[in-house]
């Protein structure tokens, strides 16, 4: 195929010689170019008018016929259309396979525009979400589900965590609402799932730990006493036999006031959603209080040192001191139970421009890295065996944690097997106070 612009290019070359010939030989070569000029113009113009016509009709039948470049302008309009209206098909029929997987979920999927309207929604939507088909369509969601916490969560903008909301059809019912951006932020799909018996589960399990531990703790308070009476005796030719089973049972005994005691406390920390009211906490005495109490636990089996950064002396965090308290002693007894006789294990507290610092490192057995990220679970053992030799309740950093994410602060573990591990709880700066009121 020749190009059409040299085909172009020749056809107005031989225009010009034409006209440029005619002109010449009638005289008048101004009124024979002024004509050519036209004429030229004239048949641009009716190929422009054919263009339009058929773009008007939608361009889906035979184009025009035209020859040089109109020909090919025809052509390639054409196969453009032509191309477009294949695309279009595909991704009718990607959207349409869509709405029929989507509508097809059991969970409400709604799209929505990056500003919040609604393009879209399944039939779940309507059930959970209570929204309706067409007049709901371009409405902005935030009007349409009013719950104070879902607005802060659009607003923040932050998706990388769920939002748990009551449905507004029927409060019983908790949702869990995902967004999950797409189409380069232009667009959002959120996904609201069902999981009241998810919810109801969880509470029922809560309410039978904390319910047992409950009924638990009177039957060995008074086997405590009853150990403890018995042991005191004064008939001690009949005691010497049974010392060691005596010193046995007393030992499990406290064993299970400690998990009961764990598991209680846990449970207070899942099922009270509003924290205590926050006090300043004198930090200085609170660790010089942990630190007594950790060389009882260790007996002088251990090289245990406190470093305490000259700043904390005058500073309070703000908090519930029974908590915190015993986050920290958590961590500092694990530190003596894992680590040999002759360890070391150093207290450090620190505070910087963003955080308060607290951190336990010893010298013990260290953990491997794929235990690390299953540490707070509750009971999680990575040696079950040394566990038990070692005593402890498997509850302590679950409780670290549990206290953690009430203050906004995280939990960093770094350990390496055979060289010890370090644990450092950073706390944000907002809960730092000098004041003691």
């Amino acid at each position: 195929m020749l190009n059409p612009w040299a085909s172009e290019i020749w056809r107005l070359f031989l225009l010009v010689i034409l006209t440029l010939l005619v002109g010449i030989f009638t005289g008048k070569l101004l009124w024979v170019a002024l004509l050519a000029t036209m004429g030229y113009l004239i048949w641009h113009l009716v190929n422009l008018v054919r263009l339009e016509k058929w773009l008007r009709k939608g361009g889906g039948s035979t184009p025009p016929i035209g020859n040089g470049v109109w020909g090919e302008l025809y052509y390639h309009i054409y196969r453009m259309r032509t191309r477009n209206r294949k695309s279009k098909r595909r991704l009718a029929d990607v959207i349409s396979r869509f709405k029929e997987s989507t509508s097809a979920l059991p969970d409400a999927a709604v799209v929505l525009r990056a500003s919040g309207e609604i393009e879209w929604f399944n039939g779940a939507a309507a059930s959970y979400l209570g929204l309706n088909a067409p007049e709901d369509i371009g409405q902005r969601v935030i009007n349409l589900l009013r719950n104070p916490a879902f607005a802060d969560f659009l607003t923040e903008g932050d998706f990388q965590h769920s939002l748990e909301m009551p449905s507004p059809v029927d409060e019983a019912m908790i949702l869990e609402i995902n967004m999950v951006p797409y189409g380069g932020k232009y667009q959002n799909l959120m996904i609201a799932r069902d999981v009241t018996r998810i919810k109801n589960l969880e509470n029922m399990r809560k309410d039978f730990v904390a319910n047992v531990s409950h009924e638990l703790r009177t039957p060995l308070t008074v086997l405590t006493g009853t150990l403890e009476t018995i042991s005191d005796a004064d008939d001690n030719d009949t005691l010497e036999k049974w010392r060691r089973s005596l010193g046995h049972m007393q030992q499990h005994n406290l064993r299970m006031l400690n998990i009961v005691d764990d598991l209680l406390m846990i449970s207070r920390l899942e099922s009270d959603d509003n924290p205590h009211e926050h006090y300043p906490i004198p930090l200085a005495a609170m660790f010089s209080t942990i630190y007594d109490e950790a060389m009882v636990l260790s007996d002088k089996r251990h090289d245990i040192r406190l470093n305490v950064a000259p700043a904390i002396s005058s500073i309070c965090l703000k908090g519930d001191e029974k908590e915190l308290h015993s986050a920290f002693s958590n961590l500092v007894a694990n530190a003596i139970r894992y680590s040999p006789a002759g360890g070391l294990i150093e207290i450090r507290c620190d505070l910087n421009d963003t955080a308060f610092v607290f951190c336990v490192k010893d010298s013990g057995i260290g953990i491997a890295p794929h235990h690390i990220q299953r540490l707070t679970e509750r009971f999680y053992r990575v040696d079950t065996g040394r566990s038990r030799i070692v005593g402890g309740t498997g509850l302590g950093l679950a409780i670290v944690k549990h206290v953690l994410d009430r203050y906004g602060a995280h939990l960093k573990i770094t350990s390496q097997v055979g060289k010890g591990s370090e644990f450092c709880c950073y706390f944000p700066a907002m809960l730092i106070t000098t004041g003691t009121q």
